[in-house]
């Protein structure tokens, strides 16, 4: 078969519900070199501030619904639905809800070549 399906009912997400929920869909969709999550963000909820430059994976965040802030060492990206940040490996990044509804991101992700 030249495709495989997923869904969020299908995994188990990792953080807490109060914050939201993050499904990693790589093993369920069976890929090698691209990652995708789905994150979703309750208000006032942040994720985790790392770097992806022990591993040299870039990363591309897309919102589906609501207003994210993007947090980088020297400034802060707000994206509203529609739009999609693409980020270096070595990039500290932080992303925040400080709105007041929910946001849903599509995260993705592949190692440089």
């Amino acid at each position: 078969m030249g495709y495989q399906t997923a869904s969020t009912d299908d995994v188990e997400s990792v953080i807490d519900e109060e914050y939201g929920g993050m499904w990693f869909m790589k093993d369920a969709l069976g890929t090698e070199e691209v990652g995708l999550t789905v994150l979703e963000l309750e208000p006032g909820a942040k994720g985790k501030e790392h770097d992806h430059g022990g591993d040299g994976q870039e990363e591309v965040y897309c919102v589906v619904d609501g207003e994210i802030d993007v947090d980088f060492a020297d400034e802060t990206v707000t994206l509203d639905e529609g739009d999609a940040v693409r980020i270096d490996a070595g990039e500290t990044r932080q992303i925040h809800n400080r709105g007041e509804e929910q946001a849903r991101l599509v995260l993705a992700g592949a190692p440089l070549s």
